[in-house]
């Protein structure tokens, strides 16, 4: 049973539910120790906190930052900054500093807590040009503090300022001042094209969204739920406060480089992802079969075409398989796919929402084809998150994004953009009036920037409006869904389509380089470095071919007609990637120009 109360008092509230029930598992940092809490052992933490922030001098609505990994301490600090009213502002652990610089002098930050020693460093060395900035704290006990700093304390210092509760009776008057239009938090979005905004979030934001989420998202008590992405992200943090709203455990994934270690060992039966995540699965397990022997390979792929007949033929429209296929796929599922699901740690699956780029509809169709219910769905941080989703139990298409949540209406507007009205949208952009006012329609509807249709109940995107190309022949080019093409494809680790003002549509690949390497070797290819190995003909040459076959589908003009093997990753620290990994084309067209250039070449 939800309970949908303000986010101020909502542990305290589910502790005199739980009690002793264990609500988060988490492994403290550098450690490979799973420890667990309570909801009351939550609760009284959440308190300390909070009497803690009213200590050291937090005041109503004031801004606080968050600069960190995810962390049992990270929602210690925002349920205990809940508590007092206090605005949490999350930056993601892989921020510059640049980056934390601008958020912490916009937002006026005085108090920012840190994870580990990069991010401390980072804050250490912008503390003196950001001059709101009073006091860091700092989650991770091993952090070497620099001798001269007599501005930052650890968090377990920080929660001695709150022992004993000495400031209980302000905080419980707090909690009775609550309101639904107080802000929460500030999200600061750094956009593909560089520029970072505040989106405000109010608690009336997230009451409407679990409201809506509660009757499409089942959720439960029973669930023990991975957080993978960041919380930082509005996706993973709407997710996971909706699952605490329903009493479920957490389970907190500090390093997203471990998921497959961690979910191996926990079994969640849950867990948020991006499309990228499940991209690598099928990946993963398609090797094991092209690897495997002619027979086995045969029945796998046997098994697939009955898992594929049986839960997208039949299932996802809602209709009863028929006796003979349903004990196919019994027989499939408990001898082969029930394999496949324990090797990732799923032999608990419940379901798993999927969002924040395009799918791909044969990982899609292959997610499903195994027994695994993804939940794809669609949203924006100024939207809190979920616009629509996939209903287990109910019709669903692959290729859509699933049906609007309860409470949110959507028009299609000019070039078929995607518009949202409801109590789920922001009210607006953090000290950005102009900008704010720019989004929204005359009709109060929050412009998108995402192009689609409504179909059958169901929404479909076609395009991002900004990131169309339209190359020198005048075909409009959309890259996001080329590139979600290539990146199925086992040799191909990033992608970047050119195509923009261009008279043919090119791209920038990273490969895959392990399995490039192993495939370098069989084939008897000798090389000194990686720069010979994406220079080598035999490699472009099978490189070509298998582009060739995944784009059979596109039309000619959106094929993509040459292609450069870099041998590095695209990464943050160049400007390449935002905090999320969404690619920052002018900046790969800026970095790479030479190489762009010579694709175009007579």
């Amino acid at each position: 049973m939800q309970n949908n109360c303000h986010l101020s008092v909502l542990i305290h509230e589910q502790a005199k539910r739980y009690g002793e029930k264990l609500v988060l598992t988490y492994r403290d940092f550098g450690s490979k120790e799973w420890k667990s809490i309570s909801w009351n052992q939550f609760s009284a933490i959440v308190k300390q906190v909070s009497n803690a922030l009213l200590n050291v001098g937090v005041r109503t609505q004031e801004n606080i930052g968050v600069f960190s990994q995810n962390a049992v301490q990270y929602l210690y600090t925002d349920f205990g900054a809940f508590g007092i009213r206090a605005v949490t502002v999350p930056f993601y652990a892989t921020s510059s500093e640049e980056q934390i610089r601008f958020m912490i002098s916009d937002a006026e930050i005085r108090l920012l807590f840190v994870g580990e020693q990069e991010q401390y460093d980072k804050a250490h060395r912008v503390f003196p040009q950001c001059p709101t900035l009073e006091r860091i704290v700092v989650f991770d006990k091993r952090v070497t503090i620099h001798d001269n700093d007599a501005n930052t304390i650890y968090f377990d210092d920080f929660l001695k300022l709150g022992e004993n509760l000495p400031r209980q009776t302000e905080v419980e008057k707090l909690y009775a001042e609550a309101s639904m239009d107080d802000i929460a938090n500030i999200l600061y979005t750094s956009g593909t094209t560089g520029d970072s905004k505040g989106v405000i979030l109010s608690y009336s934001q997230y009451y409407a969204a679990f409201e809506a989420n509660h009757r499409g998202v089942p959720v439960g008590e029973d669930d023990v739920v991975m957080n993978f992405l960041p919380y930082t992200h509005v996706f993973e943090r709407g997710w996971a406060i909706l699952c605490l709203t329903e009493g479920a455990r957490l389970v907190i994934n500090t390093y997203p480089k471990e998921i497959q270690e961690t979910m191996r060992e926990i079994h969640p039966t849950c867990m948020s992802s991006v499309p990228r995540f499940w991209e690598k699965v099928y990946v993963g397990v398609k090797a094991k079969i092209d690897s495997a022997s002619g027979a086995r390979r045969a029945l796998f792929k046997k098994a697939l075409d009955v898992g594929r007949r049986h839960n997208l033929e039949y299932l996802s429209h809602g209709r009863r398989p028929p006796l003979h296929l349903k004990m196919e796929y019994t027989f499939y599922n408990k001898v082969l796919f029930s394999l496949i699901r324990k090797q990732l740690g799923l032999e608990n699956a419940h379901f798993f929402p999927t969002a924040g780029a395009t799918v791909s509809p044969d990982v899609e169709e292959f997610i499903h084809s195994i027994g695994i219910n993804m939940m794809v769905g669609y949203g924006l941080t100024e939207s809190l998150a979920t616009v629509s989703n996939d209903h287990l139990g109910e019709p669903y298409t692959i290729g859509s994004v699933g049906r609007p949540i309860f409470s949110i209406q959507i028009k299609i507007g000019e070039n078929d953009e995607i518009l949202l009205k409801g109590p789920t949208i922001t009210r607006g952009y953090y000290k950005r009036e102009a900008l704010t006012k720019a989004s929204f329609d005359e009709e109060g509807y929050f412009k998108t920037g995402d192009a689609g249709y409504m179909r059958d109940g169901e929404l479909f995107l076609k395009e991002r409006i900004k990131d169309l190309f339209k190359t020198s022949n005048g075909k409009y080019i959309a890259p996001q869904m080329i590139e979600s093409k290539m990146l199925v494809d086992k040799f191909v680790e990033q992608i970047a389509v050119v195509a923009d003002r261009r008279k043919f549509v090119s791209a920038l690949i990273v490969p895959n380089f392990e399995m490039l390497e192993n495939y370098a070797r069989e084939s008897g290819i000798s090389v000194a470095s990686r720069e010979e190995l994406c220079r080598h003909p035999k490699i472009i040459a099978m490189m070509q071919e298998r582009m060739d076959t995944l784009q059979q589908g596109l039309a000619s003009y959106e094929k993509i007609k040459k292609f450069v093997l870099l041998p590095e990753m695209f990464s943050m620290d160049k400007g390449e990637l935002t905090n999320t990994l969404k690619i920052r084309r002018n900046v790969l067209a800026k970095n790479y120009a030479a190489q762009i250039e010579e694709m175009y070449e007579e």
